[in-house]
């Protein structure tokens, strides 16, 4: 017979066994609702990020086994509804690219459309995702100054001594294409994912092309304040 602290120890080992048994359940369930919606045929949605450029070059949307990190809920929700172009050129750059008459441009017929969710799947896929979580540690090493402001010299910075806008867009069609756009950066992502994400992009995708800048921790706040002052701004008028 067992001893009554014994009985408490087994009570607990089973009552967490039950719910480790409950959280693999609903994780696979939610693996299965993403399938369902064929999210898992572009995103990787399980893990570990991609270990060789090759890796890199064939992926077709961003890593979703942090959206929880990264994104915002509430912007998934209405996104995944209405969808619009982050990356005017795709995922990788050169895939999506053909000769122009004075430069590169865009191959348009070459990029598919995301697919659109009723607002019923689309809570719902929101949710999961939000609860996408694996680099806390990340997360919480950061903390957001508000009070910061960036200035003339958040601008400056972004656009053109850290060269941020060979790569990205600080409105509709100003600045780099092949990486995501900036003005809408704001809404879409946690001020405490941009700050992790610029200080060290490599922490997050080991074989992303964005360089570390290494960069002071004023000036990483200066710029993640850029990019939610960008986001304020009404580009469709």
């Amino acid at each position: 017979m067992l001893k009554p602290l014994s009985k408490l120890v087994f009570r607990i080992v089973m009552f967490m066994g039950m719910l480790a048994a409950l959280s693999n359940f609903s994780y696979a369930a939610n693996i299965d609702l993403l399938k369902e919606k064929n999210c898992l045929s572009c995103h990787n949605a399980t893990g570990p990020a991609a270990s060789t450029v090759s890796e890199i070059v064939q992926r077709k949307g961003p890593d979703l086994f942090y959206a929880g990190d990264k994104y915002r809920q509430d912007w998934l929700e209405a996104w995944l509804q209405t969808p619009k172009r982050i990356r005017p050129a795709g995922m990788f750059y050169m895939n999506h690219i053909k000769p122009g008459e004075k430069r590169d441009m865009v191959d348009a017929a070459t990029l598919t459309n995301h697919v659109k969710l009723n607002a019923s799947d689309a809570k719902k896929i929101a949710k999961i995702l939000a609860e996408m979580k694996v680099h806390q540690a990340l997360i919480k090493a950061e903390k957001h100054d508000a009070s910061i402001s960036p200035g003339p010299l958040g601008e400056m910075m972004f656009d053109k001594m850290y060269g941020c806008m060979a790569c990205h867009q600080i409105e509709p069609g100003f600045g780099g294409l092949s990486g995501s756009e900036i003005y809408t950066a704001g809404k879409r992502l946690t001020p405490e994912f941009m700050l992790s994400y610029i200080r060290s992009p490599q922490a997050w995708d080991p074989k992303i092309w964005m360089p570390n800048k290494h960069l002071p921790d004023a000036n990483v706040q200066k710029l993640v304040n850029y990019i939610i002052a960008l986001s304020k701004e009404n580009f469709d008028e």
